[in-house]
This record gives structure tokens, C-alpha cells and sequence, in this order.
């Protein structure tokens, strides 16, 4: 890797992301956990279906099945039997004979149609059919949901709770899913508090770890919190060697700017190497990512919007790289600005603002207000980004602008 700390000028914001994930190796340890315990892991082979979804033709209506042929001559048919869930009709169903049957019953191999039975009606075992019926209607067919060896999920892919009942209604007990990634998470700064600590003159509480640490659940990572780590080069470098051997991955909050007491970027280059130090985004400047001896290091600012949105923008896509996840698809709405949007050429900015939809009906963007690094309320009242390029000056109210909405991990 190359250090482009001292190069004029900041890294664009894509090539930074594409020096990232071109640097990260995918983990390849996989192992096979119960399908119970596999929500948001990621799995390590192909799935394919051993069996038709549903396994039979089923009724979708509570009602009566027949022959189409039956109510040519009639719309009286003779009821001969009933087919239940779980409890199949046995018999032969007969022209001018009809079955009772509830919604998802399999469907006799005699009869071709199924009428709803608000349209019947039923005096013993005469039931008289109200309105005609098309061939095959309200009929689920085996297999119209999944086929037979049919690919349902790829490797790659990060199980939701929707793809857990696709893949027990597959019967699949066990999955293959790969490793969790265990992350290091530290804070720097002589400053910090833990919440509940008392605060001196000139003390904050520190957010960023705790923040960081929820996003990383999400992520299905194991976390190890080495909590906050005082301004001293030995505390610091011992943090991260013991970091580096418990963790496929360090990330450090604060420290990497270019304060007389950050020795984060000092520490990194005697340790490892560094990729880059410096993008050209906004919030987020002073960003850091390079390799340890054994792991990946992620250096976050410590203004908390800068470390969340980083995190967020940087972070959360090497790390889905790093777990061997399907990239995650991230897609930029064109929607009008209800507010005037300041900004200065030069860096990619990440405005934090609300998405909602005007009395028209028309979705428009409004930005939560200051949209300064310290300002966390900028985030926690937002549900989206204005993401505005590097060239782009200030905006004017009703301007277009590129959207993409909070996802799941810092929601």
C-alpha cells in the first residue's frame, strides 16, 4: 500500500472506496449452525430446492373442488367427501360429484377447479354453484412458488428473517454459512468519559464506541471493546498489537487527525501499513484505513457524525466485502429540496436530512438543519442522505439532488 498521507490535495471518495475493497480478502472459513440461528449469516455455498413449493396442487380458497366438465349440463353437484389440510380426500370424485375443501388442502387428482364457497350454496350434500368458473381457477399449482433443484439463494447471501421461512419451507435443518468476522473497537483521547463517569473540566462522554458497536451487531460481527485508550503512544500501540492478534479487524475512533497527541498514524506506520489518511468527503476528512500484521484497520475521526457517517459509507462495505457478503445495494433517489443546501466545492458531502412526501404527493427532502461533525441530533432526527458530488456548490431550494435512505445498519 502506498501512503498518499503527504500527497497535495484528498483522495476522491471513490477511489478511496475502490483501493479499500480491492485491498480486502474475503474471510473463507465457513461452518454449519442450525437453521434457527442463522438470521443476518452469511452463506457459504449455493442453495438449491430438494423439492416442489408447494409439494402439491392445493386449493387457495375455502370451498368445493369439481371437474370443470361437471357444470356444463348443472350447476347442482353432489358433495362426495371433504379434503383437509393435512387430511387428504382418499376417494374418487365423480362428473356431477364434487369435494369440500379448505385452503391449502391438496386438490384431488379428480377434480381441475375450485369454487370459493361465499359462491355456493349448500343444502346437505347438494351444493349449487352461483357464478360460472374458468378451468384450473383458485388452484395453487406444485412448484409455482419454487421448483425442484431450482437455485433459490446464492453464496453470498445474508439471511433475513423472509429467507429463513423460504428456505424451512425447502425443510433445510442446517445452513453452511461462513465465519463470523470478530472487529476491535477502541476510542482515543484523554477527554473521553464512559457514560456514568463523572466529568471533569473539559470532559465528554464518549459515543462513537457505543454507536460503532451497535452498528457492528447488526453485522452479525463479534465484537471486543477495548474501551477508551488515554493520549499515550505506549497505551496506544499496545492496544493495537493486542487488537491486531484477537481481531480480524481494529477500528479506532479520534486520534487521526493532526493534533500534537494523535499518534494513531505513527503507531500504524510502525505496525503495518497505511493505504490512505486523508478523502474528500464531508464529514469524515481524516479518515484512515491499512493493514496491521493480522488484521484490517479502520482509523474513524472522532466528531461523532464524522465517525458514524465514515463508518457507514467506508467501513460497512469492506466489512460485508471482508465477511463474503453479496454487496449491499444502495440506490440514489432524484428528489426535489425543500431547503437551501450550503456547501463548497471540493469534497463529496453527505448532508443529513428527512425524505417525506409534500400534500401533492410528491417526495421531497428537507435537511435536519446544522449539518456540523459534533452535531449527532443530525443524524438521530434524519432518515436519508443528500449526497452532493465533490463539484457541486451550494443548492437552491427546489433543485434536484441525490438521495439514498438509511438502511438498516444505522437505523
Amino acid at each position: 500500500m502506498v501512503d498518499c498521507c503527504s500527497a497535495p490535495g484528498l483522495l476522491p471518495f471513490e477511489q478511496a472506496m475502490e483501493k479499500m475493497l480491492l485491498a480486502i480478502k474475503p474471510i473463507t472459513e465457513s461452518e454449519s449452525i442450525p437453521l434457527a440461528q442463522s438470521l443476518n449469516r452469511v452463506l457459504a455455498n449455493n442453495i438449491s430446492s430438494p423439492l416442489n413449493v408447494p409439494p402439491h396442487h392445493n386449493s387457495a380458497m375455502d370451498g368445493y373442488a369439481f371437474t370443470l366438465t361437471s357444470l356444463q349440463a348443472t350447476n347442482k353437484l353432489t358433495m362426495v367427501g371433504r379434503s383437509m389440510a393435512g387430511a387428504p380426500f382418499q376417494g374418487e370424485c365423480k362428473a356431477g360429484e364434487c369435494i369440500r375443501i379448505m385452503t391449502g388442502a391438496k386438490l384431488p387428482s379428480c377434480c381441475d377447479t375450485v369454487e370459493m364457497q361465499e359462491n355456493c350454496q349448500a343444502n346437505d350434500t347438494s351444493i349449487t354453484f352461483l357464478e360460472t368458473r374458468e378451468f384450473n381457477d383458485n388452484i395453487r399449482f406444485s412448484g409455482e412458488d419454487i421448483a425442484i433443484n431450482q437455485q433459490v439463494f446464492t453464496q453470498g447471501k445474508k439471511l433475513s428473517a423472509i429467507d429463513i421461512g423460504v428456505l424451512a419451507s425447502l425443510g433445510v435443518p442446517t445452513v453452511e454459512v461462513f465465519r463470523k468476522i470478530t472487529v476491535a473497537v477502541l476510542a482515543t483521547g484523554d477527554e473521553l468519559k464512559s457514560p456514568g463517569e463523572m466529568l471533569n473540566d473539559g470532559d465528554i462522554y464518549e459515543s462513537n464506541s457505543h454507536a460503532l458497536i451497535a452498528m457492528l451487531t447488526k453485522l452479525n460481527a463479534t465484537v471486543i471493546n477495548f474501551g477508551i485508550i488515554a493520549d499515550d503512544e505506549q497505551a496506544i500501540r499496545t492496544a493495537f498489537e493486542q487488537a491486531d492478534q484477537q481481531a480480524d479487524v481494529v477500528i479506532s475512533s479520534g486520534g487521526v487527525s493532526v493534533g500534537d497527541a494523535d499518534y494513531t498514524k505513527l503507531i500504524l506506520e510502525q505496525l503495518g501499513e497505511i493505504g490512505f489518511w486523508k478523502i474528500a468527503m464531508k464529514p469524515g476528512k481524516p479518515f484512515a484505513f491499512g493493514k496491521l500484521p493480522n488484521s484490517y484497520f479502520f482509523g474513524l475521526p472522532g466528531n461523532p457524525v464524522s465517525a458514524l457517517v465514515t463508518a457507514h459509507q467506508l467501513a460497512v462495505p469492506a466489512l460485508l466485502k471482508l465477511q463474503n457478503a453479496q454487496p449491499k445495494k444502495m440506490p440514489l433517489l432524484r428528489v426535489k429540496t425543500a431547503t437551501q443546501l450550503n456547501k463548497r466545492a471540493g469534497r463529496m458531502d453527505f448532508q443529513r436530512a428527512v425524505l417525506s412526501t409534500n400534500e401533492q404527493g410528491e417526495m421531497t427532502v428537507t435537511s435536519t438543519g446544522g449539518q456540523g461533525s459534533g452535531i449527532l441530533t443530525s443524524m438521530s432526527s434524519a432518515n436519508c442522505y443528500i449526497i452532493l458530488p465533490a463539484s457541486q456548490g451550494t443548492v437552491l431550494a427546489k433543485e434536484i439532488v441525490n438521495v439514498q435512505l438509511f438502511d438498516d445498519v444505522i437505523q
